[in-house]
């Protein structure tokens, strides 16, 4: 398997090209990268692009969706529950459903949480790619458009993506790779999650409610994602931006 990956200097999303070998067949994984290094790698590999995979609908990962379409004459592949969002798909993937490309099976897992409609791709059982659910040391935040609910994205994570092997390599939508023993590990949201850690359970305002602090980490931008407790018990993964401790 070869993977070519480009990252957009503005989103931090990543695209990338997935080919079986050289003169074979390939998939293209979400759109916001950078465009030309996809098309030179394409060129270099003299593959053929039989699909663009998408995780999700947001434009930092679908900006060249509609570009790739007409170079490639390839079906834009999504969850149905995006349809609306994503205004033009050509495909529609449930959970399970596997796409052949060449000497690819890549296997569609309905991962929601981050968007109603979030996919992950198991790409010949040796790598995941897990869009905006899963990052290095950070999860995906559930209140941006079309977002599902947190109890999804805790599912998703932790008993959908962390039943993988441990040694399976993580693509995310943003910035680096890990593994999928990495995140059980060392993730901070993963680790108080399974009762390793503490809840730092600090009063704060969230957009100008009132909630519980959780956990504030790291994210994969710099800046920093909250685990927040609204005061009727519900849970949010929020920007820390949003987030004003009371203390």
């Amino acid at each position: 398997m070869i993977i070519e990956k480009t990252t957009s200097p503005e989103w931090l999303s990543n695209t990338y090209l997935v080919a079986d070998e050289p003169g074979g067949h390939a998939v293209i994984i979400d759109t916001g990268g950078p465009v030309e290094p996809i098309r030179a790698a394409v060129e270099a590999l003299r593959v053929e692009v039989t699909h663009v995979l998408c995780t999700h609908h947001h434009h930092d990962h679908v900006a060249a969706n509609a570009l790739y379409r007409t170079e490639h004459g390839c079906p834009v592949c999504g969850h149905g529950a995006e349809r609306e969002l994503f205004g033009d798909l050509d495909l529609e993937l449930a959970d399970g459903k596997e796409i052949e490309s060449g000497g690819l099976v890549v296997r569609a897992l309905h991962i929601p949480g981050h968007t109603r409609g979030q996919l992950a791709f198991l790409v010949n059982e040796e790598r995941v790619f897990t869009g905006d659910t899963l990052f290095r040391r950070a999860v995906g935040g559930t209140r941006a458009p079309g977002h599902g609910t947190f109890d999804q994205l805790h599912e998703s994570i932790m008993e959908r993506l962390l039943r993988l092997p441990p040694e399976l390599p993580v693509h995310p939508g943003h910035t680096e790779e890990t593994t999928i023993g990495e995140e059980w590990e060392h993730n901070p949201f993963v680790r108080l999650w399974r009762g390793l850690d503490a809840p730092a359970e600090r009063a704060c305002t969230v957009a100008g409610q009132q909630a519980s602090l959780l956990l504030e980490a790291r994210d994969y931008d710099g800046g920093t994602k909250c685990l927040v407790r609204w005061e009727n018990g519900e849970r949010d993964v929020v920007p820390g931006s949003r987030v004003t401790s009371d203390a």
